[in-house]
């Protein structure tokens, strides 16, 4: 899925400003012990994450094998429906990928080719979201912000 970089800025901007997602899809289920590599696949390793307050993890893994980069919001503890989100951006290429709903334990997966690249991700779990800009950019620094709106 390719996106345009206002177009991916402004959902994410939107999502955290309002604190909703514009998106229902169907509820995903999963076991509680979901993990990135049951979201994206066994061959993505875990090569960065982001808390979200209590509520779950974002995870940004990485397969070697297809340069792919991958992202899952997993919840901590999975019950009824709440309001979700994963994306993954890749500025250098502008493509990004995401997946916003109403689910049960996560959100995603969500795709992009990221092989040699800086990328942005982040997620949201009702109504506390995170976003990492420049990350996996070797000796850069990325930036990480979380809000509660």
């Amino acid at each position: 899925m390719r996106f345009n970089r206002s177009v991916l800025t402004a959902a994410a901007f939107a999502a955290l400003a309002v604190g909703t997602t514009t998106a229902l899809a169907a509820p995903a289920s999963a076991a509680p012990n979901t993990t990135p590599q049951k979201v994206c696949g066994s061959a993505y390793k875990t090569v960065n994450s982001a808390p979200i307050g209590s509520l779950g993890t974002v995870y940004l893994t990485y397969n070697s094998s297809n340069g792919e980069n991958c992202v899952a919001t997993i919840r901590t503890n999975p019950g009824s429906a709440a309001d979700m989100s994963t994306w993954i951006y890749v500025p250098d290429t502008d493509e990004g990928d995401e997946d916003y709903g109403q689910y049960t334990s996560y959100a995603g997966p969500a795709y992009v080719y990221g092989k040699g690249h800086c990328v942005d991700w982040g997620g949201h779990i009702n109504n506390v979201h995170v976003q990492v800009t420049g990350s996996n950019c070797a000796t850069l620094t990325e930036h990480r912000a979380t809000f509660t709106r």
